[in-house]
């Protein structure tokens, strides 16, 4: 590769994601400010802290390509965010019940250095079953996805939760469209087969 990866992100589900492309990559974390701006549109939002946490990483690595990525669960224009413990969860889970929820990822790849910033945002519309508070209870004593936008975890147990899903790669739904990723990638040279 001309230029290393780094992917400005902790979130181990991200870094899973990644590591299926089988590129060598190392793992930055971008210390962003992730509060809204008043009036700023969820999806504006997702794109702009993607771009954030991609320029937030530049500092220590001039020469590389970066991969920043921030997603957000809507209904309706209504941010649902990491739930961060079981009240929260149980009171999402109810509020999503028989919804269907944007779950719109912001990708961005940084070339750091040209500057040059390649922008996306990717959806992926989730419809959620009608779900018991029982139902609710068991899966989140079961897997408690405290720490994912909607409280469900798709990749694990939350599947079990939706009735469908509509978009062009099942990955966004995890944080890392690796479709969208891929094609940025060829376009700055990386060949990833």
């Amino acid at each position: 590769m001309p230029q290393k990866l780094i992917l400005a992100s902790t979130s181990p589900y991200r870094r899973e994601l990644l590591g299926r492309l089988g590129l060598p990559f190392e793992v930055a974390n971008p210390q962003t400010d992730e509060s809204p701006i008043p009036g700023e549109s969820p999806e504006a939002m997702a794109l702009r802290l993607a771009e954030a946490k991609a320029r937030a990483v530049i500092g220590s690595h001039g020469d590389a390509l970066i991969i920043g990525s921030d997603q957000v669960a809507t209904v309706d224009g209504k941010i649902y965010g990491k739930p961060g413990n079981h009240e929260r969860a149980v009171e999402q889970l109810r509020a999503l019940s028989g919804k269907t929820v944007n779950f719109f990822t912001g990708l961005c790849l940084l070339n750091a250095v040209t500057g040059e910033a390649d922008v996306r945002g990717v959806p992926m519309l989730v419809t959620f079953r009608q779900l018991s508070d029982a139902e609710i209870e068991s899966y989140l004593r079961r897997e408690p996805a405290y720490n994912c936008a909607g409280s469900a975890k798709s990749e694990g147990l939350g599947i079990a939760l939706l009735q469908s899903m509509r978009g062009d790669d099942p990955n966004a739904l995890v944080g890392l469209p690796l479709i969208a990723l891929c094609e940025m990638l060829r376009r700055q040279g990386v060949a990833v087969l």
